[in-house]
């Protein structure tokens, strides 16, 4: 398969200790299947720092997904499953991730979860009423997390 990252720096080698912590699935490199959802971030990354955007390639093998090569999670769908996951990684106030997943699937927590993430965390809503407002969210987008060298190493740049 093939899959993008969206930036505003070009560069030769991934380097996971640059990733920020507080991300969807923590500190990691981020990737789509669609390059149109890349492009979109790297202009919004550009824009802000003045720059041009980038997207950056990527052929993976995605067999070794499913082959037990690399330990994988996949979340299809906005579940509490994925909820609690999301807001365990923003949380995280660590440099190291608070899970062992070589490779994450699962939808973006978007500007649209964002607020209600928000609303979450400062105690506006409950759990229930978060998961329950997810149900109307429209236009799911999915991202690849590579969260370890063993992940990164399978990443051939094209």
């Amino acid at each position: 398969m093939i899959l993008h990252h969206g930036t505003y720096i070009n560069f030769d080698k991934i380097d996971l200790s640059k990733s920020n912590k507080g991300k969807d699935f923590g500190k990691g490199f981020y990737l789509s299947e669609e390059y149109d959802q890349a492009l979109k971030l790297a202009m919004f990354k550009a824009i802000q720092f003045g720059t041009e955007p980038i997207v950056i390639s990527y052929q993976f093998d995605q067999n070794l997904l499913s082959d037990g090569s690399l330990n994988f999670i996949s979340f299809d769908t906005y579940s509490k499953e994925w909820a609690d996951f999301i807001l365990q990684n923003k949380l995280n106030e660590n440099n190291d991730n608070i899970h062992k997943y070589d490779v994450i699937y699962g939808p973006i927590a978007n500007d649209k979860i964002g607020v209600q993430i928000r609303n979450l965390l400062e105690n506006n809503i409950d759990l229930e009423i978060f998961q329950e407002k997810l149900k109307f969210i429209k236009g799911i987008t999915f991202q690849y997390f590579f969260g370890t060298e063993k992940a990164i190493s399978n990443l051939i740049r094209i």
